[in-house]
């Protein structure tokens, strides 16, 4: 598989897009308004101790408090190159009650692993995890560990005697990053050296604070990734920027330098993304259905609760028999699933739901393949069987908000559901408000403005509308158009002065 790392910067945003194979997978963005804290380290301030959840909010200087869980007090012991936090495994252990942990009031140092969504502050850990080139540093740990993505049992062995020989006893505990197969001693004695005293560092800065102060940011969006992503088995990383080109040519000098070649300056007059055709495509995140080759479609509904997928095969009937055709369409859907789940970065619970399969076989198929192309995910994923109702339930990590999210607000007009009523049910609304005026008697002369879609409703289908109403309510009526108004928008105004009167008589 051909990979490659695009990167565009601005004086205001980054954006870095991951393509595999030309094809866009991965798109990260970094601007300053979106205020990002995922690995950012604070001294907080223990604010609440909720024994009936076994969880405490702890004030970080943030607008909402964080959350920090009982299971993220303590350091476990599951292999994964992030650090902080070990999934269900962990919430199923045994902890002694928070309560006798921590108290309100007391200063503790804890790290962001998830970042404020939607109406939920930040989620915390007390396991503070550094994360360098080759090496995760964990300064309150006492392990040594692999990523699970180096799959090989030799390696691991080896790669984890290393990691034990540069690791001093007493002095916290490492886990060996993915990009670290192959390297020897010394290498990983220099990144160990750079993050225990990064940690020394945070240590000194925490004597002299008050609680909440930020002790220690995380890198940026290119470095974070330049230090996370980059290395042989990506072909180029291409950057439209000479600032940020000379930097990333430095750092990878510095700790890779046989991928020096591979770091491009982009100097074209057309924009980076629109050369390699990322804008465009990126834009079609932002809508709910995505194509497939064949004809088929998914459509994926995000809400509150969970992620919403659903398989149909559209154009696509196929040349053979039904099953035959359902069969291609979801195996084609899964890798497109898993595509949409990495670039819009949804995350929590995802339900898919496939074209009902009538062979156990077949049904098998589509989730192994499901499966197979989930593992590319550097999120943690997890897909289970497929339910009685023929639906694939899956989870994804989730560490902020999607770019759906923080790229769009809720309609002004539809106020984020999507829908508005239409011309019909606008002027049945209208006569019922008009009804309530009748009945409070505190108005005589009214006249309604609507959009000029409900106007053309009224004239076309109910002529004799404003007539019925006078006859009804005994009020001097009249109507007229207004195009400013939303579609589903009307206004009541009363009287000669004609004051705005809607709000006491229209529904809520």
């Amino acid at each position: 598989m051909r990979r490659e790392i695009l990167v565009s910067a601005t004086a205001h945003e980054s954006w870095v897009a991951l393509m595999e194979d030309e094809q866009l997978v991965e798109m990260m963005l970094d601007r300053a308004d979106r205020g990002k804290m995922l690995g950012d380290i604070y001294l907080g301030t223990v604010e609440a101790v909720l024994p009936g959840i076994q969880a405490a909010f702890v004030d970080i200087g943030t607008s909402k408090a964080g959350f920090l869980h009982v299971s993220d007090l303590e350091v476990g012991d599951d292999d994964d190159e992030n650090g902080g936090g070990g999934g269900r495994r962990r919430r199923d252990r045994k902890y002694p009650p928070i309560q006798d942990s921590i108290k309100k009031g007391q200063p503790i140092i804890v790290q962001v692993t998830k970042e404020p969504i939607s109406t939920k502050g930040p989620r915390l850990t007390a396991e503070i995890s550094l994360p360098g080139r080759f090496l995760v540093y964990m300064p309150g740990s006492s392990r040594v560990g692999v990523s699970r993505k180096i799959e090989d049992r030799e390696e691991r062995a080896r790669l984890r005697k290393l990691a034990k020989g540069v690791l001093p006893k007493d002095q916290g505990g490492i886990i060996v990053r993915t990009v670290s197969e192959e390297l020897n001693q010394e290498t990983f004695q220099k990144d160990f050296k750079r993050l225990s005293s990064k940690w020394r560092k945070i240590l000194k800065k925490r004597e002299g604070m008050k609680a909440p102060s930020p002790l220690h940011r995380e890198a940026k969006l290119i470095s974070g990734v330049i230090r996370d992503l980059f290395s042989s088995r990506f072909e180029w990383i291409t950057v439209d920027n000479k600032a940020v080109h000379s930097e990333i040519l430095q750092y990878v000098k510095s700790v890779a330098p046989e991928l020096k070649e591979r770091v491009r300056l982009y100097t074209g007059s057309e924009s980076i993304f629109d050369k390699y055709g990322v804008e465009e495509e990126f834009q079609s995140t932002l809508q709910k259905k995505a194509m497939l080759h064949s004809g088929g479609h998914i459509v994926i509904e995000p809400t509150e609760a969970l992620v919403s997928i659903d398989v149909n095969t559209g154009r696509y009937k196929g040349k053979k028999d039904p099953e035959s055709t359902i069969l291609k369409t979801n195996l084609e859907a899964t890798r497109e699933i898993a595509r949409q789940l990495r670039l819009r970065d949804m995350g929590g619970i995802i339900v898919c739901d496939f074209i009902d399969m009538e062979s156990q076989r077949n049904r098998d198929k589509v989730l192994n393949e499901l499966r197979t192309h989930l593992a590319r995910d550097r999120a943690r994923t997890k897909a289970f069987e497929i339910s009685s109702l023929g639906l694939i339930e899956m989870t994804r990590q989730r560490v902020r908000p999607s770019l759906f999210q923080t790229l769009t607000d809720a309609c002004d007009h539809c106020e984020g559901t999507g829908r508005v009523y239409t011309p019909a049910t606008v002027v049945r609304q209208i006569e019922r408000s008009i009804r309530r005026v009748s009945v409070k008697g505190a108005e005589k002369k009214l006249l309604i403005r609507m959009h000029p879609e409900v106007a053309l409703q009224i004239m076309e289908n109910e002529p004799d509308f404003i007539r019925n109403l006078r006859q009804m309510t005994n009020l001097k009526l009249d109507m007229s158009d207004d195009p400013l108004l939303r579609e589903d928008e009307f206004r009541i105004l009363s009287g000669n002065a004609q004051t705005d009167v809607t709000s006491t008589y229209a529904a809520a």
